[in-house]
């Protein structure tokens, strides 16, 4: 019985660890990505989206993370994301405070992507939904595989906290196993 017991525990603690690897590590395209802490992997909602997360703020205040990849020459480009993305703003560009930066990383071509104003969320042809006050991080990690696109949406104050992270996760990214 205490032999039972002791393999049991045992059993219990490798499949926990194990799992808790697995949760913070995740692929998409061909890069494994580490989940910053405290961000939630929540369900997918599209087929287009390879993952996505939950970020949780002050009080009831949460952000949106989703990953997008579409395999070589899928996706549209970077430039035609970054122009989709500010467009998804009730505001003009100009007055978004909307920045593009690239940098090398690991020999890579990662694009980041900022802007603030009244977001307008919703699926692409259906009513949108203004969110005024909103921040969107964005990423785009070049690869011959296929770009994977990542963008943040959520309050200004929770993406200013979080932008830390959203940037050591993108430029962390490893070759996936």
């Amino acid at each position: 019985m205490r032999h039972f017991l002791v393999t049991l525990a045992l059993g219990l603690a490798i499949a926990s660890g194990f799992s808790a690897e697995n949760a913070s590590t995740f692929n998409v395209g061909e890069f494994a990505f580490q989940t910053p802490t405290g961000w939630e992997s929540v369900k997918v909602v599209s087929s287009m989206r390879k993952a996505q997360f939950k970020v949780s703020g002050e009080g009831k205040t949460s952000a949106e993370v989703v990953f997008f990849h579409f395999g070589p020459g899928g996706g549209g480009g970077a430039q035609a994301n970054i122009d989709r993305w500010f467009g998804q703003f009730q505001e003009p560009k100009d007055k978004l405070n909307a920045k593009t930066e690239e940098v090398k990383v690991k020999g890579r071509k990662v694009t980041y992507v900022q802007a603030e104003g009244t977001y307008l969320s919703g699926m692409p042809g259906e009513a949108k939904t203004p969110q005024p006050g909103t921040m969107l991080l964005g990423a785009i990690v070049a690869s011959e595989e296929g770009d994977v696109f990542v963008k943040f949406t959520g309050p200004s104050a929770l993406g200013k906290a979080s932008q830390p992270a959203f940037r050591k996760m993108i430029e962390g990214a490893a070759p996936a196993k």
